[in-house]
This record gives structure tokens, sequence and C-alpha cells, in this order.
């Protein structure tokens, strides 16, 4: 048994498919389309196949001479087998073809990771996925997926997304299977390893993506999106500031090592005595000091005026975060030395609180009591550190 209906949107004439399409129904199934479209021409048409539960090739070349009258023609809500079917036969390749997403819901749900652009959640024992902020994220997650791919492929340790789902309530998220997998960030909150043994693993996952090349055009630079966050602070600083802030970014030699661009402890995973690497739309590449600004505003950064910041968002009060900081940044430059921390410190922290205030002012931040104190602050300390700081490399 097979219906079609159907409804016109702003000039779009939509067909919704239900039930099975094969040699017997596909003469009516047709005759029905072909009235249809008589009655309501269209030059732009949608197959709605969510309640199509199979088709023959009787069916396919329907499709098919429809699109040959109205080449706008395209299929959405393709479940996976009728998605395979067009997929062997070549549709997917001479029209667009959605799939029809699985729908989550993540109410009730403990958050285990959280980056710029989403949050991960446990959905299961096995099972975790990441809901993007934009509910129109699919070409985000299409592009995560390939730097994930290329990450992976290289020799870093990530999880891969095996499946794209609706989320209840709008947009869309990752699925992932990470068995038994806890976040760094709960590592320490529950005490399970001491500062010094995550800060080592943390450190160890981090060297080995710095000892990765990438292709040109393969991820964004680092170099090139500092040098935006500077030039936007033109009239916000001081000439003689912006222009040394600006020449000092600008003197950052290209550099196409791998970079997370936002690697703190919600986005490393511990699974099974793997250390784990998740939120990999970030990837980016350039020289390790843009990675380590990032790694300063998450644990420091973004707090310093408010210390409850950093517990909300890592979980971890102020001082855990510092002392995670320090200790990482010394194990990353392999010594104890106070002189060399606050060194590369202060390099990270010239990047770092650049980006802050950037976002601070996009935000309307000007126009708040809370803002423009954090502005205020992020300005003394650029003041600060840009007349000591010649270079920013280490």
């Amino acid at each position: 048994m097979s219906e079609v209906t159907y409804k016109v949107e702003n000039g779009t004439l939509i067909y919704a498919l239900k039930g099975m399409i094969d040699s017997s129904t596909a003469p009516e199934v047709e005759t029905k389309i072909r009235k249809i479209l008589t009655e309501h021409p269209s030059e732009s048409i949608v197959i709605d196949l969510d309640h199509l539960e199979y088709t023959t090739s009787a069916g396919l070349r329907i499709i098919l001479r429809l699109k040959q009258d109205v080449d706008d023609t395209k299929i959405i809500n393709a479940h996976p087998e009728v998605y395979n079917i067009l997929d062997m036969t070549g549709f997917t390749d001479m029209m667009e073809v959605e799939k029809a997403y699985r729908v989550f819901s993540v109410e009730g749900c403990e958050v285990i990771g959280q980056g710029a652009n989403g949050k991960v959640y446990r959905i299961d024992r096995d099972t975790i996925v990441k809901v993007y902020l934009n509910p129109d994220a699919l070409p985000e997650i299409h592009r995560e997926r390939e730097l994930a791919r290329t990450a992976f492929v290289v020799g870093v340790p990530t999880a891969i997304p095996y499946d794209v789902v609706r989320i209840e309530g709008g947009g869309y998220g990752s699925v992932f299977e990470l068995l038994n997998a806890t976040s760094f960030a709960k590592l320490l909150i529950r005490k399970e390893k001491p500062v010094d043994e995550v800060a080592k693993m943390s450190v160890e996952l981090l060297k080995l993506i710095h000892s990765k090349t990438v292709k040109p055009d393969s991820m964004p630079d680092m170099r090139a999106v500092a040098l935006n966050w500077a030039g936007f602070l033109k009239d916000y600083l001081p000439a003689d500031q912006f222009e040394k802030l600006y020449s000092l970014v600008e003197a950052v030699p290209e550099d196409m090592h791998m970079m997370h661009g936002d690697y703190h402890i919600k986005n490393i995973m511990l699974q099974n005595g793997e250390v784990l690497l998740i939120d990999m739309d970030t990837l980016c590449h350039g020289h390790p000091v843009f990675e380590l600004a990032s790694m300063y505003n998450a644990y420091c950064g973004y707090c310093a005026m408010d210390h409850s910041i950093v517990e909300s968002f890592l979980g971890i009060d102020y001082e855990t975060a510092c002392d995670f900081w320090k200790k990482s940044l010394q194990l990353y430059l392999g010594t104890e030395e106070e002189e060399r921390f606050k060194e590369v410190e202060d390099k990270a922290k010239i990047i770092g609180y650049t980006r802050i205030m950037r976002r601070e002012i996009r935000r309307n931040g000007l126009n708040t009591e809370s803002g423009r104190a954090l502005i205020d602050h992020c300005r003394k300390v650029l003041g600060d550190l840009l007349p000591r700081v010649d270079t920013l490399l280490f």
C-alpha cells in the first residue's frame, strides 16, 4: 500500500510518500504525482520520504522522471534503508538527498564536555552526543567530522562521530561511542587522580597534537584569526599599544603544526587507560603560543574577575584551575624555572587578553558595569605586558 499527499509552501510543491512503492503500486503513485503537478505547477519540488518504508526501482524511476521534468527537485528525510538504495543507484550524485535523522533528547543528561560551539552530553553508558549551539549546524557537523578524521589518520587519538541526530526541541548533534570514558574534569572533581598526574597526561597528548603537521587549507590558520582579534582593538587601545600588539602577532611565522584550539580538561577523556580528544571543530594550525593562550583563558583568564566562572565551566575551583595551568605549562616547557614560566605565560596572556577584550566588546560589554570592568582589566593587563614583551615566540 502507498499514499501520496502534498502541500505548497512558498511556491515549492512538497510531496509526502508513505508506505511501499513497487511495480504494482508505482503506476498509481505516478498518476497521483502527475495530477498534483498539473494542478499546482512548480519550478521547485521536495519529495519527503519520512514515511516511505521501501521502494524498488519502479519508485526510483518515478523520482528520476520528476527530476528530469523539474530540475530543482530534492529528497528529504530518507531513512537509512531508503538512503542506501538512493546512494547505491547514484541518486545522491544527481540530486540533493537529505537523510532522516534519529531524534535524541538530552533532558536530564550529564554534561561531560563543553566547547565554544556546543556541549557534550552522556546519553547512556556507551554513548555521548555533542549538541551544537547553532540550530542549523549540519555544515559544522560535516566539517568537524572531516577534521576529526584528519586528526585520527595522523595518529591523534580522538573519538570519531558515527551518526548525526536531531535534538528534541531543535538543533543537531553528533553521536560518539565512548565506553567507560571519564573527562579529565571529572577525574579532578572526584579526586580520582591527583592534579600532577592529570596535567602530565594532558600535556603528553598536547605535545602529540603539536607534533603533527597538516596540509595548507585543511584547517584554519590561527595566526590569521589572532590578527583579526588584534585588528579589532585598534579603536580601543592607545595607538602605541595597538601597533605593538599587531606587530607582535604579525611577526609570528606561519606554522603548519596542528593545534586543538580549545584544549581544556572537559575536552580530554580517559577511556580504559587511553587518553582521547573530543570536540574537534576548533582544530587549527599555528604556533603553540596560540594554543597556550586558549588554555590560559580557560583556566585563569576568563575567570580573573569572577572566580566562580571557572567552577561553573570546568567544575573545579579557581586555585585548582590556576595550579593546573601552571603545572601544565611547566611540563610543556620541561622546566619548573619560575622566570621561564612567567616569560611564556606573559606571551600567552597577551593573546588571551586580546581575545577576551574583543569578545567582551562584541558582546556589548561597554554598556554594562561588569563589562566595562572586564574591558578595563584587559586594557590594564595589555598595557603592562606590551612594553616589555618583544616577541611571542619561545
